[in-house]
This record gives structure tokens, sequence and C-alpha cells, in this order.
């Protein structure tokens, strides 16, 4: 019975994964075939050629946006990897007036759909005068609550002896935040850094409103750009940009594959910090 149940958990996770990866193996085929068989022969394998990829490198500015992108979520990346865990470390260890009214309006910001704050941040972003900036692009979001959040749990359960100990060797605040509370929340900033690159990489509608200089579009905006063009109808331009749309998006994709294969160990092990003691 027990080795019933463990090969029906590895078929469960197997046809899981080809769930989960069958898209993306699909996106990178048809990527590598001419844009007539992706519409006439969408299931098929084959003929392969590179001839989507030159083409796109050709009337695509993908390396323009995928510059913009590694600015933004660099930059961005950094305000929320600094900002948020301070503001965690501050709501999970110290206690001041109105401590609890000030978490529960962080939290009430989670609730609030996105497209409520669209126009508010657009008229700011005017009166500022920094519509088509990267400071548009960067500033609004760098500190969100999801993060104020995560962080606020997790350097709660950072054992408040050691904050005692670092104190009684005189070490101010932002020492001990830096040498003992950093690094016991490791793996949880770990996971913090990829879901904060996951939200910035595939952010569209913010940058969308923002942004309306080709000049400045991120990989998102440029793929959603992209994918209004194609008709789908059987002109040859029709069949050129499904193949172009393809080998951009395989590109996009790139990215998001190595940074999570990388960093997978430790995203893991974030998301479960707490679930045991």
């Amino acid at each position: 019975m027990t080795g019933l149940r463990r090969g029906a958990g590895y078929l469960l996770v197997a046809l899981a994964v080809v769930v989960f990866l069958y898209p993306i193996w699909w996106m990178v085929v048809s990527s590598l075939k001419p844009g007539a068989s992706i519409l006439n022969d969408p299931l098929g394998v084959g003929p392969f050629t590179l001839d989507n990829f030159r083409a796109m490198f050709g009337s695509v500015p993908i390396g323009q946006a995928l510059g913009n992108t590694v600015l933004v979520v660099a930059v961005k990346g950094a305000i929320t990897m600094v900002l948020c865990p301070l503001a965690g470390y501050g709501f999970a260890k110290y206690s001041f007036r109105f401590k609890e009214l000030l978490f529960g309006v962080v939290l009430l910001t989670l609730m609030l759909p996105t497209l409520t704050l669209v126009i508010p941040l657009l008229l700011e972003m005017k009166q500022l005068g920094w519509i088509n900036t990267y400071q548009a692009l960067i500033l609004p979001g760098a500190v969100d609550a999801f993060s104020v959040f995560y962080m606020r749990q997790t350097i709660s359960q950072v054992p408040d002896e050691l904050l005692d100990a670092a104190a009684i060797d005189a070490a101010g605040t932002l020492r001990t935040f830096w040498s003992v509370v950093v690094p016991v929340i490791r793996p949880g900033l770990a996971a913090l850094a990829v879901l904060t690159f996951f939200n910035i990489y595939n952010d569209l509608v913010w940058p969308i409103v923002a942004v309306n200089d080709p000049a400045r579009q991120t990989v998102s905006v440029l793929l959603a750009g992209l994918a209004t063009n194609v008709t789908g109808g059987s002109t040859s331009s029709g069949f050129d940009l499904w193949g172009q749309l393809m080998a951009a998006c395989t590109i996009a994709t790139i990215p998001t594959v190595i940074i999570f294969l990388l960093v997978q160990r430790h995203f893991i092990k974030g998301l479960l910090a707490g679930s045991v003691k």
C-alpha cells in the first residue's frame, strides 16, 4: 500500500511537471519554427529555423528593453531589499506609539486593487514631472506592503535574546540589524529577493501607464505591444509576427529561468522558514 501511494505521488508530480513545463516547451519549439507552421501545425515539431530570431533582433528592440528592465529591477529591487527589512525590523522588535494602527494601515493597502492606485500615482508623477522617466518606473511601489509584512513576520521569529546580547555589547540599532538579524533571516531575504525580482520583471500595468516612450519601455511592455500587433491572419506578415513574438518571449524567459535555478534552494528554504521550529 505504501509503495502504491508513493507511485501515485510520483505520477501526480510528473503530471504537474508536464502541465507547467509544456507551455514553455511549446514556446521554445514554436520560436524555432517558420511562422506559417506555428498557425497551421501548432502542435507539430519542426522544421527548425533561426529566421524568427534574426527577424526579431532586426525589428524588435529587445536588447534595449532588457537593459531598461535590468536597470529598473536592480535599482527598485535594491530599494526594496534595504528599506522593507528595516521597516519589518521596526514593526517586529520595537515598540512605539500607534504601532499597531500604522501596521494595520500597511496591511490595509494589501486589500486595495492595484488599478485603484494607478490614477492617483499617475497624477502624482505628472505633478513631479516624472512621466516617461526611470523615476516613474522605479520609485512607486519600491516599498510595498507585502514585503514589509513578510519581513515583519520573518524577523519576529528572531529570538529577543540575540538582540539583548547585542545591546549588552553596546551595538547600535543598525549594527544589531546588520550583524545579528540579517545573518539569521538570510533565507527569508533570499525568498524576498526572488519574489521582488519576478514582481518587478513581470509588472505590466504600471510601466505601460507611466511610460509611453519606446526608449524606456520594459520587456513586459515590449511583449504586450508585439502581441497586440499579431493579427493571426493568413498573411505572411502575420505569420512572421507570430514567430517574432515566440522568439521574443523565449529571450525574455531566459533571465527568469536562470535566476530561479540559481537561487531555488534558498527560495524554497526561505518560504518554509518558520513552518517548523
